[in-house]
């Protein structure tokens, strides 16, 4: 080495610029005890290496394979296997390896024709350490060497077992040097070691003027990501869904120049964010779930500081978490998140209810049974976690938050996608998250209409989908229209939305365009980096992760000026804000004063500021202004007014409330204040209780002459005021609505409502109305909002898996509310008892117990050639129809699977096929239940409240189990998934491509695989 290169290379050491490599120059060989390595009977041979640890390890990871079989052991422990060699071993073993010496053993097994072993095994340290013959190290930022130990010449192989054969201080004298029969990437074996890819770029959809980069596919020792923040130096922290270790990502030009380790007890993070110098989290830690806080230090951080408790963890629990501009933390939670005990009595949100007027439907699949308001929230608290309010509630599972430039805060809300076809389904939506805001999410048929004034609607409906990552592109290079956009991702279709937003009011509108798609691509969070491109992960329920990145490179485009109307739009909203900001200062605070400064704000033709001085009024004693809203004349402030009387006044009010509804007539309202009159009603007979006979027959004398009126909404809130009031023909108008009804959706309304009235009916009526349940629905309309949802993302429409269970639920609800004289003259009408499942062709044979490794390596087999017919016949026959809806059959226990392609890649699908345990979700779970006399019960929840547990314990044929609370000694969620090991075993390699062929194209005939 000359003098000048010497020099530079020491230079460069020195400004940490070289970084670690994984034994370039030394690549892992395939092993074996002799050089004839053609096997015919069954032959074990054991291996082994000794090597010395100086330093503590920051991490350890073992890649190993062996022909056709092998295990592999550290210092004597048993650390991983390989049933079939196309599918090797990657361990995380950094709590095997110990400072000192140390052992690599193997133990494999041949059946026939070639043998061989492989493996390597990366030791990573805070410094350079030395290593052996087969073993390199270099710096990795001046901080951290990664040394890779391989299998080599230098290993030691025996043909017999023996005793401590794979401990560190076995004599291995007699043993013999291994002999090498290959190199990785030789045949027979080739790259056994390449990892899985994640979708290409190529393969990604983008607007013109974009362009997308693949910068990184995860390792299968990375995890599957699920959440990332930026710090201050620019680079990327990433969690796995997994409860392993973060991981820092360095970009540098575009590009990923390094990956390491954070060397923390915490993981499994759907919360991040780097701020003050600390990294906040929200996931598992040290103290099970919540938030946590870890100061900066040097390259690493301190000991993870634990704020406070979550009570969920996972995906319906609590979530992201953001700066707001108060410099408080702001975290986002799913409708599984219990609110925290200690929530200040003076947050902005605090006056919530059910408020339900006739009972609502649980979930037809017992998802989020026994659930009470609030649903999902958002919680404000101190960047210590101190004086913890809750902020605004009634969302579904909102994953993710942002502030925008005006310090407003927007979410993205999922669906409850089991729901499609069903009175209440609500999209997937944009929602601007005010203080005291609540967004009407209510568990089964008990979510809130938009229209509701006791609600705020959303800011803009998506359609379907799983909202993930949101943020907007303030700090992008990208055109001004796109800085000043909200980037939102959905994970189950791969689609990256720029949402545009116009002031209005005190709020604003938006608009939606597509700017990325890519099938599969889960999308789970995003940041904006240093030099302004948008940096983007994929992952989640084990699938593949990437990092990617989204520039402009288009032509510069002129910046958008405002137009002189525009700007006193703008000026006007931001008034409008303003106002609705001074209001919400008053919520929770108490003083006589407040009622004055707010009164006139209740009659604004704003909705948003309408809602505000409504909160703020509530917060007042009823005392102080119940007169006044009794006496108010004014139409729009007095209907307001009365709302919160409605939902703060003791029965005692009722009467004067009701009364005072006189001034109103329904005939001079327009149809938001009839909407808003009627829902006022509602909440004073759901809050205050059932009113006296004289005011329910004035009720009844007003409302009955208008039902059924010219619009669903109205009519929607007519009928179940003129049901519970028991309206002598309330029931025979709702049959007739539920008849003329010219949606799915409107008819389950009515479906609904009718299930539990016992009085009212004729025969004929009920005739009717149980005869609905027996209709072919195959050309039933929906609206044309809801098909438009589908075509938006390139499918055909269908019903959700709750739709059947719920029909079947309401339906056994109606026939229980018979006596035995109306059950014999309605025979025709109920349901056979039958337990007749599809044909399940029990002419079958077993063919082999497939693995993993059986198929993998030629996945592509599903792409072309394949046969509709057959796989139709595969799902069938294997009982997938049993448990999973596609398209328009099928049952509602697991998975919805007609866009199964859209989120898992084919490798994914054929995992989830043999491996069904491998990756449950937390919406298929079952419990396991121990009872106080030694009984464990396995089953799905369906319904829970305060005193029992009602589980179903048979999918394929569904019985219902009912379990006392008081008789429960434990639960916990059961790790085995409900879908059985072994369903395609009696299946050829050819059913099996052919089935994933089919779920693959949605049920389309026309699916490319299918095209000889």
């Amino acid at each position: 080495m000359t003098h000048f290169r010497y020099a530079r290379w020491q230079a460069l050491i020195g400004l940490g610029l070289f970084l670690a490599t994984t034994a370039r120059g030394q690549t892992p060989l395939w092993i074996w005890s002799s050089a004839n390595n053609n096997s015919t009977n069954k032959e074990v041979r054991y291996f082994r290496k000794a090597f010395t640890v100086k330093q503590p390890l920051l991490e350890a990871n073992l890649t190993g394979s062996g022909d056709d079989s092998a295990e592999f052991f550290i210092n004597g422990k048993r650390v991983g296997s390989v049933k079939d060699w196309k599918t090797p071993a990657r361990v995380d073993v950094t709590k095997q390896i110990v400072v000192g010496e140390n052992v690599i053993a193997a133990r494999c097994q041949n059946e026939a024709g070639s043998a061989g072993l492989i493996a390597k095994l990366d030791m990573t340290t805070s410094s350079s350490s030395s290593g052996g013959t087969a073993a390199r190290s270099a710096p990795q930022a001046g901080l951290r060497s990664v040394r890779t130990l391989v299998t080599d010449t230098t290993w030691f192989a025996f043909d017999k077992e023996m005793t401590n054969w794979n401990m560190v201080d076995f004599n291995d004298d007699d043993w013999r040097r291994a002999i090498r029969v290959a190199k990785l990437g030789d045949e027979p074996w080739g790259q056994v070691f390449a990892p899985r890819q994640a979708t290409s770029a190529a393969s990604i959809k983008v607007e013109p003027g974009f362009k997308v980069d693949l910068l990184h596919s995860a390792s299968p020792t990375e995890g599957s990501w699920i959440d990332m923040a930026i710090d201050t130096r620019g680079r990327l922290i990433v969690s796995p869904q997994e409860e392993g270790k973060l991981l820092r990502l360095t970009i540098s030009r575009g590009r990923l120049a390094k990956t390491e380790r954070i060397d923390a007890p915490v993981g499994a993070a759907m919360g991040l964010l780097y701020a003050d110098d600390f990294l906040f989290l929200d996931g598992k830690g040290p103290k099970g779930w919540g938030i946590y806080r870890l100061r900066a230090h040097g390259q690493g951080f301190d000991a993870p500081e634990f704020l406070r408790p979550m009570s969920a963890g996972g995906e319906h629990g609590s979530h992201a978490i953001v700066m707001g501009p108060e410099h408080k933390l702001y975290i986002v939670c799913g409708n599984f998140t219990k609110v925290p005990d200690d929530i200040l009595p003076s947050s902005p949100l605090s006056n919530y209810a059910d408020d339900q007027l006739l009972p609502k439907a649980e979930d037809g699949r017992g998802f989020g049974a026994g659930l009470h308001p609030p649903g999902g929230y958002v919680m404000r608290m101190d960047t210590d976690g101190r004086n913890c309010e809750l902020f605004a509630a009634g969302t579904r599972n909102t994953y993710d938050i942002a502030f925008n430039p005006e310090g407003e805060l927007i979410g993205f809300d999922s669906d409850m996608e089991w729901d499609w076809g069903l009175a209440w389904y609500r999209p997937t939506r944009v929602n601007h998250w005010v203080a005291g805001g609540n967004y009407g999410f209510r568990e089964g048929s008990g979510k809130f209409p938009e229209y509701y004034e006791d609600t705020l609607p959303a800011t803009v409906n998506v359609g379907i989908g799983s909202p993930t990552g949101i943020l907007f592109g303030t700090k992008s290079k990208f055109p001004k229209t796109y800085r000043d956009a909200c980037f939102m991702e959905d994970w189950s279709y791969g689609r990256i939305f720029a949402i545009h937003f116009t002031p209005q009011g005190a709020t604003y509108d938006a608009s939606i365009e597509t700017v990325l798609r890519g099938i599969p691509l889960n999308l789970t969070a995003l940041e904006f980096g240093r030099d302004g491109a948008l940096y983007f992960i994929t992952g989640g329920r084990g699938t593949e992760s990437g990092l990617y990145r989204l520039t402009y490179t288009g032509p510069r485009l002129k910046e958008p000026r405002m137009s002189p109307d525009e700007k006193i739009i703008a000026d006007q909203a931001e008034t409008a804000r303003r106002l609705r900001h001074d209001l919400e200062q008053f919520y929770g605070k108490s003083d006589p004063r407040i009622v004055e400064a707010v009164w006139s704000s209740l009659g604004s033709d704003d909705r948003w500021i309408r809602y505000a001085a409504r909160t703020a009024l509530e917060s007042q004693d009823v005392a102080w202004w119940k007169d006044r809203a009794l006496a108010e004349t004014n139409t729009e402030t007095g209907l307001t007014a009365l709302l919160a009387l409605a939902r703060c006044g003791g029965k005692e009010t009722q009467r004067d409330l009701l009364l005072a509804l006189k001034k109103f007539p329904l005939a001079g309202l327009s149809q938001e204040q009839e909407l808003l009159k009627l829902r006022l009603i509602e909440v004073s007979f759901s809050r205050q209780g059932t009113p006296a006979a004289d005011l329910a027959q004035l009720a009844v004398e007003k409302l009955d002459p208008l039902y059924p009126a010219a619009t669903q909404e109205v009519n929607r809130e007519l009928c179940q005021l003129l049901l519970y009031l028991q309206a002598p023909d309330a029931v025979a108008k709702t049959v007739s609505l539920l008849d003329k009804a010219s949606t799915q959706e409107e008819q389950t309304y009515y479906a609904m409502r009718l299930r539990t009235v016992t009085n009212g009916w004729t025969l004929d009526l009920r005739k009717n109305y149980l005869g609905w349940f027996k209709k072919n629905r195959d050309h039933v309309q929906h609206p044309p909002e809801m098909l438009q949802y589908f075509k938006d993302v390139d499918r055909d429409y269908s019903d959700g898996a709750s739709f059947p269970p719920f029909l079947e639920h309401f339906r056994d609800e109606a026939i229980a509310t018979l006596n035995d004289s109306e059950r014999l003259k309605l025979v025709e009408f109920l349901p056979e008892q039958t337990n007749a499942s599809p044909a399940l062709a029990p002419d079958r044979k077993f063919v082999k117990e497939w693995h993993m490794a059986d198929l993998l390596s030629d996945v592509e087999k599903a792409k072309t050639s394949r046969s509709f017919k057959k796989g139709q016949t595969a799902f069938t026959e294997g009982q997938c129809i049993m448990c999973h809806r596609f398209g328009k059959s099928g049952g509602s226990v697991g998975p919805e699977l007609a866009a199964v392609s859209s989120r898992l890649a084919t490798h994914d699908i054929l995992e989830s096929i043999l491996e069904p345990s491998k990756v449950v979700s937390e919406q298929y779970q079952n419990i396991v239940l121990t009872t106080k006399d030694g009984d464990v019960i396995t089953g799905r929840l369906i319904e829970e409240d305060d005193k029992k547990l009602v589980l179903m314990t048979d999918p394929i044929h569904p019985n219902h189990v009912d379990i006392s609370k008081a008789d429960v000694l434990s639960r916990r969620a059961s790790k085995i998934s409900p879908m059985p090991d072994g369903l395609v075993n009696a299946m050829s390699e050819d059913d099996i491509w052919d089935l994933i062929a089919y779920l693959e194209s949605g049920g389309k005939r026309t699916y490319a695989a299918f095209k000889k």
